[in-house]
């Protein structure tokens, strides 16, 4: 069997070095936000070219935050809107609401699945205060129309990169290059990811970060002393020291992921199969590599049954979601049809050429 991600493998070669960290955080006796996050923070906000890095406990907790951060900051305030993709994973929608803002939903491109900024500016009203981009499967959104839509209207834009670490656009620029947030999620699956959950948010922006730092820590900068509401969200001290090991090789593994992704692009040649749009630039990271088809459990059976996974993402969008009731009498063509058809196939760093060879060689004959 391939399997659609085989984390053990991914792991394998740190084990010693893992082991190596326990023991030493261990020995440290200091469990909770200690020099190994302190280290983490540093180097992830040196890689992101930014200025301040909040190390938070998971990705959707980094959303929820820079959101109610805002809100501390004045900037923001309950009961905004916040334009978002209607094709997304649905804890970008929850983020929002979690914060008391109003998620407002926007079409996607049919060709990148990314937000369609020509449709945004029919959705901003006087309560439009926000843009949440989010970089879906690893390809940069269009953050340079999005970004002039946002200053036209004076909208501040958060940056959802749970699935895009170590993405950058064709102007060499990180996508952290402005004055905004960013919050990444190291779910053990992602390009960067630990042993559990965890989660970081980027910006240059001085005064959200210090505000940030508090609200992850029960709102207090000083122990004992609460300036918000806050909440527990902090990254842990042994998944940081993961992390400073295995952020050192990220560009190379996003390599490997483009270098499959190319072969893929180029060498499976099948109308049933609808390949992703990618310029082969190094806008895309592929955390996912996902083809469409009109029959998708017919294919995917198929696949199974010569031994290669595959995974949906996702099978239902969130406006269809029970939880969204209200929302369920909406119509979202694009983002439907792309959760209908959409099949990822296996990529990552470990994925060994002459499994490449074969998801090719039985796509094709499909």
């Amino acid at each position: 069997m391939i399997p659609f991600l085989d984390l053990k493998k991914i792991n394998k070669p740190y084990e010693t070095a893992f082991r190596e960290k326990l023991e030493l955080v261990l020995n440290n006796g200091w469990y909770i936000l200690g020099q190994e996050v302190e280290n983490f923070e540093e180097a992830f906000a040196q890689y992101c070219n930014s200025k301040y890095c909040i190390g938070v406990g998971n990705g959707f907790d980094a959303l929820v935050l820079i959101f109610k951060g805002y809100i501390e900051l004045g900037k923001l305030k309950k009961g905004d809107e916040v334009i978002v993709p209607a094709n997304t994973y649905i804890a970008s929608i929850l983020a929002i609401l979690q914060a008391d803002l109003v998620p407002v939903l926007v079409e996607p491109r049919l060709e990148t699945y990314n937000i369609n900024p020509d449709l945004i500016e029919e959705k901003i009203t006087s309560k439009t205060k926000a843009i949440l981009a989010v970089h879906l499967y690893g390809q940069l959104a269009e953050m340079e129309k999005i970004n002039e839509i946002a200053a036209k209207h004076n909208l501040i834009v958060v940056q959802d990169c749970a699935q895009s670490h170590g993405i950058i656009n064709n102007k060499q620029l990180t996508i952290n290059n402005l004055k905004s947030a960013s919050a990444y999620s190291f779910y053990p699956g992602k390009n960067l990811g630990c042993l559990g959950d965890g989660g970081a948010i980027s910006t240059n922006d001085a005064e959200l970060a210090k505000v940030l730092l508090s609200l992850r820590n029960y709102g207090s900068e000083k122990k004992y002393h609460n300036e918000f509401i806050g909440v527990n969200s902090r990254l842990d001290e042994l998944q940081a020291g993961f992390l400073n090991l295995k952020l050192p090789n990220l560009d190379a593994d996003n390599e490997k992921r483009r270098n499959i992704a190319k072969r893929y692009l180029t060498e499976i040649r099948n109308d049933k199969i609808e390949l992703p749009f990618w310029d082969f630039s190094n806008n895309h990271v592929f955390h996912l590599f996902v083809i469409r088809t009109q029959n998708r459990e017919k294919l995917q059976e198929y696949l199974a049954q010569h031994n290669i996974q595959t995974v949906i993402h996702y099978p239902i969008p969130p406006h269809k979601q029970k939880a969204f009731s209200e929302w369920n009498d909406l119509s979202f063509p694009i983002t439907e049809k792309i959760h209908k058809e959409v099949l990822s196939l296996p990529i990552s760093p470990v994925l060994m050429e002459q499994e490449v060879d074969f998801i090719i060689e039985i796509l094709n004959q499909y």
